[in-house]
């Protein structure tokens, strides 16, 4: 049967208890969801939450990327209330409860980690351990297909990591990152030649197997695809953001420039930045 909220005063008290941890944030939810609770939360389905599970995901990354650290105390609830909502949506058409997500989750972390909760050898690296890992998790999707299971949700670049490292498991992997560079000038030359005769698809289609290959080279680098964007585009934000400011000393906005003019700006942009990092490790080294 699904979960409906305790009775008012035990429910009331319950929810302003600021100690009483996971139950209160799980009546909260009930409360929300009952007949008499907030009529969107009522209306709700799995499919209208999914968005908003990946961008509260999205959120608690970006705060971790800029260390925002009193941030991501809240990003985190955030997340967490997601889990809490899709639970009691479960819960509610009779599916499972949270406590089942609890169970499935912690049965899951135990029977992973040998090494830690039974009896295998625990002298283990990082690396090992992420091999083992990844034959646990084949072992526990049988004969399913090599790429089964790689979640069609996700960040396309981070998508496109996984397959890979699926297919490399068994094999179907370049040797090195040198036949992955003379891939990506292959396709690279590809769409350049063939883009004034292709259409719009086709354009498309090369341009996504050049995405591909470049983040397969993200792999074998080592690098995460996705960081590595994050980081470009919070660099690109940040000098386009002094290139304002320069116009704004007079008086100008970027429309009242040209590219050649913004182009300089941007190399002083970098140039500044440049100058900051060299005092930076300066300092650094004067301190150590």
């Amino acid at each position: 049967m699904p979960q409906r909220p305790l009775p008012r005063p035990e429910s009331d008290a319950l929810v302003h208890d600021a100690a009483a941890g996971m139950a209160r944030l799980l009546e909260i939810m009930a409360r929300l969801r009952a007949p008499d609770g907030c009529p969107w939360d009522i209306e709700q389905t799995f499919a209208t939450i999914a968005p908003y599970t990946l961008e509260e995901a999205h959120e608690v990354a970006d705060a971790i990327e800029r260390e925002a650290w009193d941030e991501l105390k809240g990003e985190l609830g955030d997340l967490l209330f997601q889990s809490v909502f899709h639970a009691q949506m479960a819960e509610d058409r009779g599916l499972f409860r949270f406590e089942d997500v609890v169970t499935a989750i912690a049965d899951k972390m135990v029977a992973r980690h040998p090494h830690v909760f039974g009896d295998e050898n625990r002298d283990k690296s990082a690396d090992q351990q992420t091999a083992d890992w990844e034959k646990i998790k084949a072992a526990e999707r049988g004969a399913a297909r090599t790429l089964d299971g790689v979640a069609m949700a996700l960040p396309a670049l981070t998508r496109a990591v996984k397959l890979q490292k699926r297919a490399a498991r068994v094999g179907f992997d370049w040797p090195s990152t040198a036949e992955v560079i003379d891939k990506i000038a292959e396709e690279a030359r590809e769409l350049v030649e063939a883009r004034d005769i292709l259409t719009e698809t086709e354009v498309a289609e090369e341009f996504g197997d050049l995405l591909f290959v470049m983040a397969n080279l993200a792999r074998h680098l080592k690098v995460d695809p996705e960081a590595a964007l994050r980081a470009a585009n919070t660099k690109f934000t940040r000098r386009f953001n002094r290139i304002e400011d320069f116009l704004a000393a007079d008086g100008r906005r970027p429309e009242d420039s040209d590219l050649a003019e913004m182009d300089a700006l941007w190399n002083r942009a970098k140039a500044e930045e440049k100058a900051a990092s060299q005092i930076s490790d300066q300092i650094s080294q004067t301190l150590t």
